[in-house]
């Protein structure tokens, strides 16, 4: 009886360090790519499409496994996981990483970019190279490319927000790090870190009073089901980035990577695309299920978050990174 348990430990044993290990053979390199968002989403689909084009590139060396819908985690789980190598792939929103980098922080930071073109400028520039070199050599994570994850706007249950005194004692959803939490309360909102798998349940249940997403999210979330007011503040332009484990990527023969690195920044222009067309046509969408779209006043706002946030974390971001990143053009 003994030998018999004995046997069937010893199997799942092997089993749970199989199933929760890199697969490396003479014949495939196994990736798990991971992502908080829906199926639906243009950063899944992303994946999905990066994962056959890569596969058919490299002959099937390299597969990509996705796991959309927080299948492997929270925000906060999944970047933990890959920066200790239990997960080779994530794509999550820049500020979460500022837990472990403070400086990469200010690339999420509420109104310090102009548009699209500035991000890709400087993130594909010194700037980006340094933030890069940071995460590398304190979290062991490279970053292999930025996605546009679209301009963050403001849903509320049953509430109508025309203006930052409308936010007092507001209980807004926000990721779980530091810089939104901070804009939240510069509004004068409580600010709420929910997992975003477990939002919408949230908002149904009136745990929180709306949350803020860019509008394709706010559609691929179906949180238009579950919220009557979109206010437009467009208070973050959100870059996501596709982030791998430094110690697997220095395991991949230099032909693959550049398949892979190059395959990824086709994945991200495509997603960039879909998401500029999704935000032209969503308003009207949103109000033909029933939201109620307002105009708020948005320099007020504006101005709520630059007279605090900015100095609030200068000393994390580093001195003059907001300059540096304002002078780029």
């Amino acid at each position: 009886m003994k030998k018999n348990w004995f046997l069937v430990i010893a199997v799942l044993v092997c089993f749970f360090i199989l199933s929760h290990s890199h697969v490396w053979s003479a014949d495939k390199i196994v990736i798990r790519w991971g992502d908080v968002l829906s199926s639906a989403h243009p950063s899944v689909k992303m994946v999905e499409m990066n994962a056959q084009k890569i596969s058919q590139r490299t002959n099937g060396r390299i597969e990509i496994q996705c796991y959309p819908a927080g299948q492997l985690g929270g925000s906060r789980d999944m970047i933990e996981a890959v920066a200790n190598g239990m997960q080779e792939m994530v794509t999550e929103g820049a500020a979460n990483f500022g837990q472990w980098v403070p400086s990469i922080g200010v690339i999420e930071a509420p109104y310090i970019w102009r548009g699209i073109d500035h991000l890709n400028k400087v993130m594909s520039g010194p700037l980006g190279e340094e933030f890069n070199k940071q995460l590398i050599e304190k979290r062991g994570m490279r970053i292999l490319g930025t996605t546009y994850y679209g301009v963050r706007q403001l849903t509320t249950t049953n509430k109508m927000v025309k203006s930052v005194s409308d936010m007092a004692n507001f209980k807004l959803r926000v990721p779980e790090n530091e810089v939104f939490m901070a804009m939240a309360k510069a509004w004068g909102a409580k600010p709420t870190p929910i997992n975003f798998n477990e939002l919408w349940l949230a908002l149904k249940q009136n745990v929180v009073d709306g949350e803020e997403n860019p509008l394709p999210t706010i559609d691929s979330g179906k949180f238009y089901e579950v919220q009557k007011y979109l206010i437009l503040t467009a208070h973050i332009l959100t870059p996501r980035l596709v982030v791998v484990n430094e110690n697997f990527w220095k395991k991949i023969p230099a032909p693959e990577q550049k398949i892979l690195k190059n395959t990824v920044m086709e994945g991200i222009q495509w997603n960039n695309e879909q998401i500029l067309a999704r935000e032209k046509e969503l308003l009207d969408r949103f109000r033909a299920q029933g939201m109620i779209v307002v105009e708020p006043n948005i320099e007020e706002f504006r101005k709520a978050v630059l007279d605090t946030v900015p100095k609030q974390f200068e000393a994390k971001w580093g001195k003059d990174t907001w300059e540096k990143i304002q002078a780029v053009k």
